[in-house]
């Protein structure tokens, strides 16, 4: 990750145009941010949600509020709740998001 060719940017999430999108259950309600190279999104997934697609992009995610069920490829399952995150590179695990009873994160890649 470059972090280079913009100013100091603050961002109030509240301004920021919502883009909804179904998932295999539920659905997940994304707020995008785009600096440079780099990808910052504030994501709400709704209760019951569980993603339509096996992840391969990497990140940094850090869980605001709700718990974050994580499968990977490999079959390992990792929870992350509130003030927890995770980090994974591109084209390392794959991954597949759930979020039983809601979860709201910030996503940075």
């Amino acid at each position: 990750m470059n972090l280079s060719g913009f100013p100091f940017t603050a961002t109030d999430w509240s301004q920021v145009d919502e883009e909804r999108k179904p998932g295999e259950a539920g659905e997940v309600t994304s707020r995008v941010r785009q600096f440079g190279e780099v990808r910052v999104r504030r994501v709400d997934y709704s209760p019951g949600y569980v993603a339509d697609h096996w992840c391969r992009k990497g990140h940094v995610l850090y869980v605001l509020a709700g718990e974050l069920v994580t499968t990977l490829d490999d079959g390992r399952v990792v929870v992350t709740g509130a003030g927890g995150s995770y980090q994974v590179a591109d084209d390392a695990e794959a991954h597949r998001s759930s979020a039983p009873d809601g979860a709201s994160l910030l996503i940075v890649d």
